[in-house]
This record gives structure tokens, sequence and C-alpha cells, in this order.
């Protein structure tokens, strides 16, 4: 498709989120007068299923809205509701991710890659290029490995539980990325690119797809206890509609700030409220036919208030066994919090919410004392992890998810400061499992030393472009338009790693 300016004249364009094909239009019509006349339908379509659902609508207008809500179908424009589940381009293999996020880069070369080579030249100096400076010798790593399940693949010490699952992982041991410090780092994991403003992942899942489950977002954050570096850009909408934003969920006490209802306001009169301010918003909405963000106020309205109920049910675990608390390692100190976020992210996916991340507590950052720094994270995750997997497997969940294991980068083979290591993007590593993966295998090696990949180097959009194939969409048919080209999470390059897939 040859793109013009907003004011020429087009005869074809993308039809909508999936991309499926061109559709006719005609040669007077210009693209501003296309996209506004799309968004006015996006509309109004949406706010009419909204307003049907809290029977806000008259017997013969909820009615004629049922069809189109049943089906996931649009009106003649071709644009379909922002969260209602649709179909990918092809079969998908998993319907929803898990995303075990470990903040502030933990080590491959100490965790799940050891290197020969790092402990016989321990002490050696090097030259090698470094993020902070003055970088010390070649550091062996203080952790013992051994060989586990019939893939034999190798796992620390410190993440007994985790090794378990190896036979079901596909290690991606070549990842590289831009950025050598945190936050454009964090971005480009997250986002695609090593920059603010673009849509989270999880964004652009749910602008493909939708999610199966309207109570409660499409695209869930669980966090941390000390604030993720770069905040919300992590998981924005950036230029996607607003009601693709991930949601910021806590898994103890209020699972989102300022969602319980004021306790001297019944519920009979927040609901006049709320059905007093969508009919306001409606009338707004009539004379601005292509406001997105105001649609996606009106949503966010009628979600929160779908959610109040919803939402805390999802962080009660009252009704879940004393076994179910023990895989996760929930009454333990040092596993509650990890286990209570991965417990909940289960229970999330169960539900039908599309895209869950899962950040670790603390960070990762080993820059001094890298043993106790890592010997403590492996401790909280590992059996909030095995219990994880173990949960979804049993339950028959794994087979439709897609876990993702990993950080934004990792850390250098060098030591800094007495026992700590850099900051290294040059090679890192992460590891998938479930529906779909090939478990049991390994993907590109970085080099002797673990500094830099050099067999079959992996991108972050060859991740993203592999993930969104298993959920059943094609990363260069997943487009939006914006600023007058077609964007992608996966920008104008990544290839699906086919060696991962089973």
């Amino acid at each position: 498709m040859v793109l013009k300016s907003r004011d020429e004249p087009m005869q074809k364009t993308q039809s909508g989120p999936s991309g499926n094909g061109n559709h006719s239009r005609p040669a007077t019509m210009s693209r501003y007068q296309l996209l506004q006349r799309a968004g006015g339908g996006f509309a109004s379509l949406a706010l009419t299923q909204l307003l049907a659902s809290q029977g806000l609508l008259g017997a013969e207008d909820a009615a004629s809205s049922k069809s189109a809500g049943d089906t996931g179908l649009a009106d003649q424009t071709g644009v379909v509701s922002p969260l209602s589940p649709r179909d990918g381009h092809h079969p998908a293999k998993v319907r929803s991710v898990i995303w075990l996020f470990m903040e502030g880069a933990p080590s491959s070369v100490d965790l799940f890659d050891p290197k020969p080579e790092l402990t016989r030249r321990d002490g050696q100096k090097i030259a090698i290029d470094v993020f902070n400076g003055n970088p010390g010798p070649l550091m062996k790593s203080p952790f013992s490995f051994k060989q586990y399940g019939l893939s034999g693949a190798w796992v620390c010490d410190r993440y007994p539980n985790v090794a378990k699952h190896v036979d079901d992982f596909a290690f991606i041991k070549s990842l590289h990325s831009d950025s050598n410090d945190h936050v454009p780092a964090l971005y480009q994991i997250n986002t695609g690119i090593a920059r603010p403003g673009f849509p989270a992942a999880g964004a652009w899942v749910t602008y493909g797809l939708g999610s199966e489950n309207q109570n409660l977002p499409g695209f869930v954050v669980l966090g941390n206890n000390q604030g993720i570096k770069g905040g919300p850009l992590n998981w924005h909408s950036g230029f996607l509609p607003a009601a693709h934003q991930g949601t910021l969920f806590r898994s103890e006490g209020t699972p989102i700030l300022n969602l319980t209802r004021p306790s001297d306001v019944a519920r009979e009169d927040q609901r006049s409220q709320l059905d007093l301010l969508a009919r306001l918003n409606l009338k707004h909405l009539e004379s601005r036919p292509g406001e997105a963000e105001l649609l996606g106020r009106i949503q966010s309205f009628e979600l929160a208030w779908r959610m109040q109920s919803e939402a805390a049910r999802m962080i009660d675990f009252s009704a879940e066994t004393q076994s179910t608390r023990d895989m996760y390692g929930i009454d333990q100190k040092e596993t509650k919090s990890y286990g209570s976020k991965c417990l909940l992210a289960r229970r999330l996916v169960e539900s039908g919410v599309r895209f869950v991340q899962v950040y670790s507590d603390g960070e990762w950052d080993a820059h001094s004392n890298l043993t106790a720094n890592h010997t403590g994270h492996c401790r909280a995750t590992d059996i909030p992890i095995d219990g994880l997997l173990t949960d979804l497997k049993q339950r028959g969940l794994l087979d439709s998810t897609l876990v993702i294991w990993g950080g934004e980068f990792g850390r250098m083979p060098v030591s800094q400061g007495k026992d700590g290591r850099d900051h290294n993007p040059q090679g890192f590593m992460a590891w998938l499992a479930g529906g779909g993966i090939k478990g049991g295998t390994s993907f590109g090696e970085t080099d002797e030393i673990g500094y830099r990949a050099v067999v079959d180097p992996v991108t972050v959009h060859d991740l993203h472009a592999t993930m969104l194939h298993l959920l059943g969409l094609e990363h260069e048919r997943l487009t939006f338009l914006h600023n007058g080209r077609p964007f992608r999470l996966t920008d104008v390059a990544g290839q699906v790693l086919e060696k991962l897939l089973a």
C-alpha cells in the first residue's frame, strides 16, 4: 500500500487491528475522513454495548445491539469493539501470556548458562566496554551448577525448584538489545522501542485479540515493592486506544488503588451517577465522533464499576486449598509476595485475562555482592515459579498459556568492584514455556565468556514476533496507523523463532 498524506484521496486501507485484508474506499474520501468516520462507528458501537450491558438502553436498542456484541462484529466500517474477543490471523497455540519479569537484569552466566572458560580464566584482565567504567577482571560464577531433566539443561544451585521444569523450557541464550541503561532497556523489552511513548506488548496483544473477560482488564501488571523504573510507560497503550493500556494490580489489600466505593455512597447511588455521566458523555461524544480518548474514559468508568467486585474476588485466596498455598509459598515470609502474584496470575488467565506481567520485588541489579543479591532473588522466586508451572500444568492451563521468564538485559562476565557485575545488553537470556513451545531446547549462544551473542543472535523484535505468532497473530500484519505510517510492535524487523516451536 502506498502511503499518502492525511488529506490525499486513498483507494484502500487495512481493515482494523488484525489487518486481514483490504477494503475498497471511494476515491474521493481522504484518509482523515476515513479515520473520522471509522472512529465514529467504533465509538458508537462500543458505547452502545457498554450501555446495553448496564441496562441503559431501551428494549429495542438493546436487542439491536445484541448481535454485534455476541459475535464481536462491528458495523459496516469493519472496526470491532476494543476488548471484545476475536480471532487472530491463524490458529493460536495459546490464548494468554504470563510474563515473569525479573527487573534489574539477572546474570545468565550465574543462573542458566554456565561458562567453564570464566572459571578457567577467573581473575584475568581483558579489554571490554562496560556501562559504569573501570571493569575488573573476569569473574567466575559463585554458584555451582547441575544438569537436570532429559534435556540435561544446566541450572545453578539457587534455582532447584525451577530446575524441575527444564524439559518444558525453550532457552533463548543469545538475546541482545540496544541500551545498557535500565529505563530505555525496559522500554525496549516491553514495547520493542528503547524510547518512551510506544504501546506495550500487552497493549498490542489486546488490540489484536481483545480479552475473554469483560469484567477485568485484558492487560494486567502485577508490580513490585520498589516501583518499576520508567513507571507506567512500561505498560502504556501509547498511540493505541486507551482501552488497551495495562492496569496495575496489587496482590494484597485493595487490588487497584481508589477502586473501592466510598463508604458513604450506596451502590445504587454510584450506579445512578455513572448512568448520568454516561448519558452526558454520550451527548458530548455525538458532536466529537473522532475523540478516542473520550471513549476510553467512558469505558474506564464502566470497567471500574464491574471490577469493584470482580477484582476483589481475584485476590480472595480463601477458596484455595492449603496445598495450593504451600505450592506457591504464600505462607512463607520470603516467598509470600511473589507467590501471591504468581497465584493471582494463574487466577487471572484462568478467568480469561489475556496478558499478565509479574514483576519480581527488589532488583537483580547486582553491581556489588552478586552472591547475596541473586541468592535472595532466587529464594524469593524459585518456589513461586515452580508452583505456577506445576499448577498451570495440573489444571491443563499450560497448554493454553505462554510463560516468559527474563529481564531487560544481562550482566557482564567481568567483575565490578569486588564481587558485582555491570550491565550487559550484548548477550543475555530468557526462557519460554507453555503451549506451542518445544520443551527441552536451547537456541543461540554467547561467546565463551558470556559477553556477546555470537551464535543465532536474537533481537527483542524476534522475541515479540514469536510471542505474537503463538497467540495467532502475524507480527507484520498487526499494525496501527500513526503519524502517517503503520506502526507495529516489531517496528520494521523481527523473525519468528521457528526452531523453538513444537
